[in-house]
């Protein structure tokens, strides 16, 4: 990295997403002087809800990991004031899988009650399931060792071999489980179901996942550390904006980057659309990652590593996450039989008509089992979701993807654009495949329906700008996620030859919230390594410490 301007104070952060404000929030801890720009109106970026009529639409937390304690993930969440005085609800169910015969796995997360369940339904596979569950029971000791707090890259030689060895009473389980994908995993089952349920623990198939995180996410829950957080994923966000406002951050909405400024191979400021300019000392981009490199910095600074990862590995199948088709349902009375995650296996015919599918499944969530407080006393919210490519999308597109106009006399950028007539039809036709399929498992459904809502790839690509629509970046466990992590351990979370930029979020790490979460700690750590000054973090103690609520699949609150 290029050498930086001795006795940096002030910063600009593009983007308030998680983690663009968990970035503002250490940086105001550790005595930086910051100003956030959002394009859109809210914070959370894709962590969010919107409102239709009387229902809230929440789109993003169906888990959180670091929700409860015995982790450093939870750590993190209390430093940005994210959970303080909430409630946090936890199922004793993570996922159901429903076959198109009608045989039903529930993968419990506990492994003593996901045995039993499992050698019940198959007893032929009674030795592969001891087997899983046995690692299982590893990883929920495991998680209180999992380094969260510190980046690898900043650790000293003693400070890692501490970490390694602290991995030693779980080698074999994280050996095994990391080695093996999930899909040959799965394929040794006997049973046919299982067979194929398996790769849907985490509600989508993910082809290039090893077993590892499937342990990881199920021991979270387990250990009640998965759970969702009273007030949902615009609470969320909107929780840890307050921390940062009251930190003594500032923050601009409605306001989009066009350019990082640059000037003797230092990031001096931004440009945004209307021509406005921002300077500091430190500009931190925790927006999409392919914008930043290829639009806001025009391609400059990428060395032979960051060039091939985002002009050619970014554009090949599997490097980053797919983005989402969603439909919610507002219905007007309740739903008791409604289960709060299952994942339908469809026959051919019923996911031929769902533009973009990756694979035959659609996860279906009563949302309001998560989240009561969202929608009125008596009704329900029904969020069904399927991992979907963009490029079909686009295919029905005649329009621009995204366009800034101005409203009342400001200037928006996230306002509906014009699509082509089959890019509604191919809408229409998969939200009235999926109602007709939802109807016959719920009658009454369609008579009850007050509200709906659609989303694609294309409608994530307008309110956040993300590549492709993805909603997480990266994948982990593939070339692209492996070779940023080997990048941010060589060179920080920064360009080669660039002083004072440093990337943020996502597009600095693999993974979800916590890890976005987690970036915005992390980037401030290397900061802080670079002006030669301790790294501070405290607890918010402004409110009390969350409570936890299990809730048993069957029952309500």
């Amino acid at each position: 990295m290029a050498q930086t301007k001795p006795g940096r104070e002030t910063m600009i952060i593009i983007g308030a997403g998680l983690g663009g404000l968990s970035t503002g929030c250490y940086a105001r801890m550790n005595g930086y002087r910051t100003h956030i720009l959002e394009m859109h109106e809210i914070p959370g970026g894709c962590c969010t809800a919107w409102e239709r009529g009387d229902f809230t639409l929440d789109c993003c937390v169906s888990w959180l990991l670091g929700s409860g304690p015995g982790n450093e993930m939870h750590q993190i969440w209390l430093e940005l004031g994210a959970l303080q005085g909430k409630r946090i609800r936890h199922f004793d169910v993570f996922n159901i899988v429903r076959g198109q015969d009608g045989r039903t796995v529930l993968f419990y997360s506990d492994p003593d009650r996901l045995q039993a369940h499992l050698t019940e339904l198959s007893p032929a596979d009674a030795k592969l399931v001891r087997v899983f569950c046995d690692q299982l029971r590893a990883f929920r000791k495991a998680l209180a060792v999992y380094p969260f707090l510190t980046p690898v890259g900043l650790m000293g030689r003693t400070e890692r071999w501490r970490m390694l060895a602290s991995f030693l009473p779980y080698f074999n389980a994280v050996r095994t489980s990391i080695s093996v994908l999930m899909t040959d995993f799965s394929a040794r089952f006997k049973d046919p179901l299982l067979r194929e349920a398996f790769n849907f623990i985490l509600y989508e198939k993910h082809p290039a996942f090893p077993v590892l995180p499937f342990h990881f996410q199920l021991a979270s829950h387990a250990n009640l550390s998965a759970g969702v957080p009273e007030g949902g994923s615009l609470g969320l966000a909107t929780s840890i904006e307050r921390r940062y406002r009251a930190l003594g951050g500032e923050v601009t909405y409605n306001a989009k980057v066009e350019e990082v400024l640059v000037e003797n191979d230092r990031a001096v400021g931004v440009r945004l659309t209307d021509g406005r300019e921002h300077r500091a000392d430190i500009v931190v981009s925790a927006c999409d990652g392919h914008t930043t490199m290829m639009r806001l910095l025009k391609g400059r600074y990428l060395n032979d590593a960051y060039r091939k990862l985002y002009t050619r590995t970014i554009r090949e199948p599997g490097m980053v996450f797919p983005g989402y088709f969603t439909l919610f349902l507002g219905l007007r009375r309740d739903f008791p039989d409604g289960e709060p995650c299952t994942t339908h296996l469809l026959d051919e015919h019923t996911a031929a008509q769902l533009t973009g599918i990756r694979h035959p499944s659609i996860n279906v969530q009563f949302r309001s089992r998560h989240y009561p407080e969202l929608s009125p006393h008596g009704s329900t919210v029904v969020y069904a979701t399927y991992f979907s490519d963009i490029a079909p999308w686009r295919a029905l597109d005649e329009g621009p993807e995204q366009a800034s106009r101005s409203r009342g006399g400001q200037k928006l950028h996230t306002l509906p654009v014009r699509h082509g007539r089959g890019y509604y039809a191919a809408k229409r036709r998969a939200r009235d495949t999926i109602v007709r399929f939802l109807a016959e498992r719920h009658p009454g459904i369609e008579d009850a329906i007050a509200v709906r809502d659609v989303s694609s790839p294309l409608t994530q690509v307008r309110y956040t700008g993300n590549y492709d629509g993805t909603v997480l970046g990266w994948q982990p466990f593939v070339e692209s996620g492996e070779t940023l992590e080997e990048l941010v351990k060589k060179h920080g979370p920064g360009l080669p030859g660039l002083a004072n930029f440093y990337q943020s979020g996502v597009w600095a790490t693999t993974g979800g919230l916590i890890r976005a979460a987690a970036a915005g700690r992390h980037v401030l750590q290397f900061i802080c390594r670079d002006d030669r000054k301790a790294f501070t973090a405290s607890i918010d103690e402004s409110g009390p410490p969350p409570t936890h609520l299990v809730i048993p699949v069957g029952l309500r609150e």
